[in-house]
């Protein structure tokens, strides 16, 4: 790729303002890899001053395999085009490989099913944009290169991406609506857990815009939109209310509070809590797009067992 110098700047912004696909970072990379060049010599700082008028020349690799396998994993897949993929996560499946999991994630499983990855930060790899907790279920948005990537990651950075989620809650309010607000942080005794703190300083801020859907004997069905993306951000704002999720095993502790409907039915290591709708802007044509799908049949049972129905509770 030839990039002509417009007006004197430094070499990895110039560059950027002429690559809009590639990210800052990894512009900055390639320079310090030896794969620019300033007027046919080499230059490996991103920092250079370029004069207006220079010849710029960009070699850039083919994207390489990752070290994550693809594997044969069923998911259902709502929607993709040449830009992103959007996916309908099951409860109980790990996003990313990490610590515990190193296969049998949905990465895992995007890499077998989509055959048309671009390439993120130069991998053969999908991009996640946003994460949803293992036991949650529901919609997720994944971009297949660095440009969609950038633009869908800065929706969900700026707040304007939309989250809306659907909860089983242990006691909850009759009726009603509000909003939480927190700033949340590690817990300062249990650092599997998250919990609102004093001060920016010590967490993130964080909103949660709730909605009571019903309320039966014991458990609530609570509709949360989320300002904000958080870790476990609905999980504790709810507890911290007064109404943890049902088969929660973090944020729920003993079984006092289970209706009796539902002893005996909640999957372990299952927050009820659902993804049902995701919101954004495409980030090649600028089209708004939303997307909705309802509970999976665990969830679904939790709901017969209260003696209410998704159809009618559709938020």
């Amino acid at each position: 790729m030839k990039v002509i110098v417009p007006a004197r700047g430094r070499l990895d912004a110039t560059l950027a303002d002429a690559c809009a696909d590639i990210s800052r970072s990894r512009l900055a990379r390639l320079i310090r890899d030896g794969q620019v060049t300033v007027d046919g010599e080499v230059c490996t700082r991103p920092a250079l001053g370029v004069r207006a008028g220079a010849v710029l020349e960009l070699e850039l690799p083919a994207a390489t395999l990752p070290d994550t396998l693809p594997q044969d994993i069923p998911i259902d897949i709502v929607y993709q085009d040449e830009a992103l993929a959007v996916v309908n996560k099951a409860p109980g499946m790990v996003v990313h490989p990490g610590a515990g999991h190193g296969d049998g994630t949905l990465v895992n499983a995007l890499l077998h099913h989509v055959r048309d990855l671009s390439g993120i930060g130069g991998v053969e790899r999908p991009g996640i944009v946003h994460r949803l907790d293992r036991g949650t279920s529901g919609l997720l948005v994944v971009a297949k290169d660095d440009q969609a990537h950038q633009h869908l990651s800065a929706q969900f950075a700026d707040h304007s991406a939309g989250r809306r989620y659907v909860a089983v809650c242990l006691g909850g309010p009759p009726s009603g609506h509000g909003t939480v607000r927190s700033f949340l942080g590690r817990h300062p005794t249990d650092r599997l857990r998250f919990a609102s703190v004093d001060d920016e300083e010590r967490g993130k801020r964080a909103v949660t815009h709730w909605r009571c859907l019903a309320a039966t004997a014991g458990a609530s069905v609570v509709a949360c939109e989320l300002e904000t993306g958080r870790t476990h951000q609905i999980r504790v704002h709810m507890t911290e209310q007064g109404w943890p999720l049902a088969g929660d095993p973090l944020y729920r502790r003993g079984d006092r509070r289970i209706p009796p409907a539902l002893r005996g039915l909640l999957p372990d290591e299952r927050p009820m809590l659902h993804g049902w709708g995701l919101g954004f802007t495409h980030p090649r044509t600028g089209e708004a797009m939303f997307f909705e799908v309802p509970p999976p049949d665990d969830f679904l049972a939790v709901l017969a067992a209260l003696e209410l129905d998704w159809a009618t509770l559709h938020p």
